[in-house]
Formats: structure tokens, C-alpha cells, sequence
């Protein structure tokens, strides 16, 4: 048994007990309600690092919530710098009546740590520190240089971190980025995810008269913005699911064979998806499974539409304005800024006499990301893995999106590859979050033999 596993299997109780301490802080960075204890996360972290044997250690400010700095550089020049990234604020815990014990009460169930930001990502980011910790203090020293950037915005789309990373380029360079935020595919089967998908949003305004009509005096002779904005949305969508915005799938890359099949060894059930779902049958764009719709074709969802009267019974109104929010998911190599403008000018173009469409742009757009067959970083981590676990990690992609992976490649000009211990089961973002404490023991095993493997 090395050095750092016996530190690990001698400081369970206290690394279980700090973990403990970390969730009871309600560090929810989407309500100013929230925002001194978003800092507080922070400053816990900050002493966490210190703790561990971290340097220049720090709460920095970003221009909404802070973010944490810490480094340890003595490994010497010849060897990489690894840059660890994780956040530390986490989700609304509501509806509170949902929940079997308080979401800032953590405790402990069944091998389970039940809490809001247990799994989503404090048990996730606190993994790296410890293993940080464990081959420090057990052996002196570490096999490479390390940097850690924890953010406390990430679960508002990361709004300020494009411009503090440009900022602070120089202090996070690096050679390869481990995103602690981030899943394996079961509690015994691991993953390496290299595809996320893009997003941009919109929401769409059409407008008629000054007020609402009377659709019996005014029914005929005026366009109806409900109608209207009926008919654009049905404009952007055909009945096989194909988006019709022309260039919308002109940068899209084609999925290789190689991508196929990757897609089509992970295990999956249909008929168990539709149950959970509870839906009749599954749809999506014809000429693609429904894994490759899901984790690597482009989307156009309605969101939301509102518009007239809704209350019960009958009103004869004629709606002075209709609404719409739109998102798009977006492959490589879409372009948010380019997706808006083709469907900005495809709704003005589709939009009927009579009426006025205002198109504006939401916040929370992220680039897609997708990481090389190549990178060495994820190869090391796949192996890692592989030893691990017993068993070759799938490849898989997300629906999903998250913004700092493209933000550290367009700022730092590095990949970054996943290095995440939860499990898509673990109610993240909903009722009764948990983490598996098997899993944060074996994250901090997995972290500590990546960093040899890196100093390799």
C-alpha cells in the first residue's frame, strides 16, 4: 500500500466529516438571499487549500461571485502544470417539502451523504483537494505542479469567468485542465465524457394592437400576435423534426463511423428510457438514433409560450402580444453568435403582416465542445479509469452544457477533460441529492494515481 493510500484510509473520518461541514453551507449562487454564503463556500475552500499544502491561496473577486486560486508549483520545470477546476455553489434546494431531511442538514444513509451539492459539486471538488492533500503530506512532495480555479457561479452559467480567466491568463496557464465536475455512467461503470453541446437562447415578442380587442368587434379585420407567433414557431420545425432555419447545420461535423460506433457501445434500453420518460413513443430527426440525437445533433426546443387569456372559462379577447422562449443545442462547430443571427433573420422573414417580432437574445450561451481522439490528458485519464474500476470507461457526450470547458479552451488554449465521480442518478439539481461515499473514497484514489500517472 502506498504512502498516500494509507494517509487516505487513516483521515476517512476527518475527509467525510469536512464534506459534512462544506454541504451545511447554503451557498446558492442563483439568489441574491444567498450571496454571503456563496462567499462563505469560498472562504471554506480557501481554508481547505491552505490546509492541504496549497500556495498563494485565495478568494479573488470576478465581478458577481468569487472565485478560489490556489497552487502548489515545486515539482520543477521539466514537469506539467495541471490546472484541477470544481465549483462550490450549488442549486436551489426547493421545493423544500420534497425533501426527506434538510437540504443543508446533511446525513448520512445507506453508504449515501444526502445534501444539496453532496454529488453537484462539493463532493465532486473537495475529491482533488484531498488527494492533493494525501500525496503531499505522505510524501513531501508532489509528481507534478498543480493549480487549483474553484468558481461560485457556475450554476448561473458562469457569467463574469470568460473575463477573469483573459484577466488572469498568465496565473492559470497550464498544460492540461481536470474538470472535477463531472459523471461517471453508473456506481460501477466508468465514463469519459468528450462531447457537451452549445447553447444559445432567445425570446420572441410579437406584438399587435396598443391593448387587447374585442374579437368580436375586431376578429377579421387586425392580425392575431397569438396566431402570428403560432405560425412562426411552426415555421422552424418540420414534421420529421428537422430544423428549416436555412444554415442551421451548415458548421455542423458530420458524425465519423468511429462515432457511431462508440455511441452505440454504450448499453442502453429503449423501451426502459420510454417508461421513465412516460411518453408513447420517442421523436427526433429521422436518420439518427436516439443517442446521437441526444449527445451529438443540434437542437430547437420551445421553452415556454404565453400569450392572451388563460383563465377559466371563455374571455373573446383579441391578445395585444404573444411570447416565446427558444433554446438551441449546439454541436461543433455551431456558433452561438451565428445560430442567433440565422434564426433572428429567419423569424423576421416568416413573420406575418399585421403584427411586429422582437427577437432578443437570453443570457447563459456557451460554445459546444468536443475533445480530440488525440489528447493525451484524456488517455491518461481512460487509464486511470480503466485501472480503477476493472473496466474500459465508455466514450460518451452530454446534452448538456457547460460553459468553462469552451471558456478555458478559447482563454487558455487547453482541453479540458472530465475527471468527475458522481452518478446522473444522484438527483442532481432536484429533491434529496446524494453522493455515494464509495465513489468519493475511490475519486480520491483515482485522483491520486492520475497525478503519478501525469508525473510520469
Amino acid at each position: 500500500m502506498t504512502a498516500w493510500e494509507n494517509h487516505l484510509n487513516a483521515h476517512k473520518a476527518e475527509n467525510l466529516a469536512d464534506l459534512l461541514e462544506f454541504i451545511r453551507i447554503p451557498s446558492v449562487s442563483a439568489s441574491a438571499d444567498y450571496l454571503d454564503d456563496v462567499a462563505a463556500a469560498g472562504r471554506w475552500v480557501v481554508d481547505r487549500l491552505v490546509k492541504a499544502g496549497a500556495e498563494n491561496t485565495k478568494l479573488m473577486p470576478a465581478g458577481g461571485h468569487p472565485v478560489v486560486y490556489g497552487d502548489w508549483l515545486h515539482a520543477g520545470a521539466d514537469k506539467p502544470t495541471i490546472l484541477i477546476y470544481g465549483h462550490f455553489d450549488v442549486q436551489p434546494a426547493e421545493p423544500f417539502d420534497l425533501w426527506d431531511t434538510p437540504p443543508f442538514e446533511p446525513e448520512l444513509r445507506d453508504g449515501r451523504i444526502y445534501g444539496r451539492g453532496a454529488s453537484d459539486d462539493k463532493g465532486g471538488m473537495l475529491i482533488p483537494i484531498l488527494a492533493f492533500e494525501a500525496m503531499l503530506k505522505s510524501e513531501g512532495a508532489l509528481p507534478v505542479n498543480v493549480k487549483f480555479l474553484f468558481e461560485g457561479q457556475e450554476e448561473i452559467g458562469s457569467p463574469q469567468l470568460p473575463e477573469f480567466v483573459a484577466a488572469h491568463h498568465e496565473m492559470l496557464a497550464c498544460d492540461m485542465i481536470f474538470s472535477a465536475d463531472g459523471l461517471q455512467w453508473t456506481a460501477d461503470e466508468p465514463n469519459l465524457v468528450v462531447g457537451l453541446k452549445g447553447l444559445v437562447g432567445l425570446e420572441i415578442t410579437v406584438k399587435g394592437p396598443k391593448s387587447d380587442q374585442h374579437s368580436g368587434l375586431h376578429g377579421g379585420a387586425i392580425a392575431n400576435p397569438l396566431m402570428a407567433l403560432s405560425q412562426i414557431v411552426a415555421s422552424l420545425k418540420d414534421l420529421d423534426g428537422r430544423i428549416l432555419v436555412p444554415g442551421f447545420y451548415d458548421d455542423v461535423v458530420d458524425l465519423t463511423d468511429e462515432d457511431r460506433d462508440e455511441i452505440a457501445r454504450v448499453p442502453y434500453d429503449e423501451g426502459a428510457y420510454i417508461a421513465e420518460l412516460g411518453v408513447p413513443e420517442l421523436f427526433g430527426e429521422k436518420g439518427f438514433s436516439t443517442r446521437e440525437r441526444l449527445w451529438a445533433r443540434p437542437t430547437l426546443d420551445v421553452n415556454g409560450i404565453w400569450g392572451g387569456y388563460q383563465g377559466k372559462g371563455s374571455k373573446t379577447v383579441h391578445p395585444a402580444e404573444a411570447n416565446v422562449k427558444i433554446t438551441c443545442r449546439l454541436v461543433a462547430d455551431q456558433k452561438p453568435d451565428a445560430i442567433f443571427a440565422l434564426i433572428e433573420q429567419h423569424i423576421l422573414n416568416n413573420t406575418p403582416p399585421g403584427v411586429r417580432a422582437e427577437i432578443n437574445r437570453l443570457p447563459g450561451n456557451a460554445d459546444p465542445f468536443n475533445m480530440p481522439r488525440s489528447h493525451n490528458a484524456s488517455q491518461v485519464a481512460k487509464d486511470v479509469l480503466t485501472e480503477v474500476y476493472g473496466q474500459e470507461p465508455y466514450t460518451t457526450r452530454l446534452g448538456g452544457s457547460i460553459p468553462v470547458m469552451s471558456i478555458f479552451l478559447n482563454e487558455l488554449g487547453v482541453q479540458t477533460t472530465m475527471f468527475g465521480f458522481s452518478i446522473g442518478d444522484e438527483n442532481l439539481h432536484a429533491p434529496n441529492e446524494f453522493f455515494r461515499l464509495r465513489n468519493f473514497e475511490r475519486g480520491q484514489v483515482a485522483y491520486c494515481r492520475l497525478l503519478e500517472r501525469l508525473g510520469q
